[in-house]
């Protein structure tokens, strides 16, 4: 029977392994061709984020959700909860184009695109200038507080905090005209919500790209632990070529001995991680595919006068040696899913009508009987017009022979962005009716532009036949 002290140690240990502190990772910095490209990548995508909110297109912001308003501006379009069609097809487009990639190259959203990455990068690259190498980062560390070691640390937390602040009050100039936000910001006159937001997003990058890091990839984000069920034996995947590499060792420069494979062991592929693996291991989940393995890898092979490739984008059936197909059922079945779906959408959007029609029947009444003896419904029509410019519509109904059409105004008129009721009376001589329920249609178009025309269905309803 184990006594209380042996319980407490043994309950210890298993807190320790269930919950072991995670050890800070020091990525080391790397050159190369993936390196470029992840680099070229985190500067279009912030240059983006942080720029497009301050181009000016047609007397507005480019890109602009103007919640309030219920606007949606981008660039020449103006869009509108109405179209939320829209917003869903292009989430749909982006799900399948996430898978397309994955199939075909594994993780190339994550190694050089996801926000997650791209705003760790830029994070590093502070830090970098601000404490120095990887070594140097490490011995800072290690070393015991002094005024010169407060001193680059607060340095290095105050310009991620800046620089976090800025990606907040950035992000909220997309919703709030940044402009004006701006001038908000330097009047001291920010809303509550406004505040709210700016410190809530800068925050949530200051903690995720400085504190948090691979731990978001590893531990939080859902893509790690799913992508595998679209990986096959043929998806283009980050990989240490065993049989050329084992059994590894250190040797100088210029020999290759008889009894190893070209793996020197100087762990630099673990260096340059960022999130701490070894490549050497095997396929991970917790790889995201930023190369960094490879650039290091390569350059120490160029130097050892070996081939490039030790670490390359290979597929699992390349490594047996095996026959590869990179273009397969599924990646053939996502190509036309996304050119059909992106056909669609651009064809959506370049024939949308900036026009709705919303019909409301009257709920006092089925019908009405008038002094002349015609049937009578009562409706209102809900008038919504999403273009830039004011129009002047004119209505007109069909359906049924002999239906006459009357209206409370003289004329429909609504101003861009604006929702006008129009209550119309529909009659008919009962000699026409056929039936107590006849579908009828409504048409509306501009008088100035005759492409801005819209048809909404209704119901007439008469007495029993």
């Amino acid at each position: 029977m184990a006594t209380p002290g042996t319980a407490r140690k043994t309950d210890e240990l298993v807190e320790q392994s269930l919950y072991a502190k995670a050890e800070k990772i020091y990525p080391r910095e790397v050159h190369g061709i993936f390196a470029l490209l992840r680099n070229l990548a985190m500067v279009a995508l912030l240059g983006l984020f942080y720029g497009l909110c301050w181009i000016q297109w047609d007397g507005h912001q480019a890109v602009l959700f103007d919640l309030p308003a219920r606007k949606f501006y981008i660039f020449g379009w103006t869009f509108w909860p109405q179209d939320f069609f829209f917003l869903t097809l292009l989430l749909i487009i982006s799900a399948l184009a996430l898978f397309f990639f994955t199939a075909l190259a594994g993780r190339l959203w994550c190694g050089y695109a996801c926000p997650q990455t791209v705003w760790t990068e830029i994070f590093l690259w502070f830090e970098r200038k601000i404490e120095g190498s990887r070594q140097q980062q490490i011995k800072l560390d290690q070393a015991p507080m002094s005024a010169r070691k407060f001193g680059i640390k607060a340095s290095k937390h105050a310009v991620w905090l800046i620089f976090s602040l800025w990606t907040g009050f950035t992000f909220v100039g997309y919703f709030t005209p940044i402009k004006e936000l701006w001038g908000s910001l330097l009047a001291f006159s920010l809303g509550p919500w406004e505040t709210f937001w700016v410190l809530f997003y800068g925050f949530a990058t200051y903690g995720n790209a400085g504190w948090m890091r691979e731990q978001v990839c590893i531990y939080m984000c859902p893509y790690a632990r799913f992508q595998s069920a679209m990986f096959d034996k043929n998806t283009l995947i980050i990989s240490y070529d065993e049989k050329r590499g084992e059994p590894r060792g250190s040797r100088r420069r210029g020999t290759r001995p008889a009894d190893k494979g070209d793996c020197i062991d100087c762990g630099l592929c673990v260096q340059v991680c960022p999130t701490g693996i070894d490549i050497r291991d095997g396929l991970q989940y917790q790889c995201i595919g930023c190369a960094a393995c490879i650039d290091v890898c390569d350059d120490v092979m160029e130097k050892m006068g070996y081939e490039n490739g030790l670490v390359k984008y290979t597929t699992e059936n390349a490594l047996s040696g095996k026959h590869v197909r990179l273009m397969r059922p599924r990646v053939i079945l996502y190509s036309l899913l996304l050119l059909l779906l992106t056909a669609g959408l651009i064809y959506g959007i370049a024939t949308r009508v900036p026009l709705e029609v919303n019909i409301i029947r009257d709920r006092n009444a089925l019908f009405n009987t008038t002094n002349e003896g015609l049937i009578e419904n009562v409706y209102t029509l809900k008038v919504i017009n999403m273009d830039k410019v004011d129009h002047q519509y004119s209505l007109s109904v069909t359906g049924i022979p002999g239906l006459n059409l009357k209206m409370d105004v003289i004329e429909i008129v609504a101003g861009s962005g604006e929702v006008v009721e129009v209550p119309v009376r529909v009659s008919i001589d009962p000699a026409y009716l056929e039936q107590r329920s006849t579908e009828i249609s409504f048409h509306l178009n501009a008088v100035e532009d005759g492409s801005l025309a819209v048809t909404e269905e209704a119901r007439f309803l008469g007495p029993r036949k």
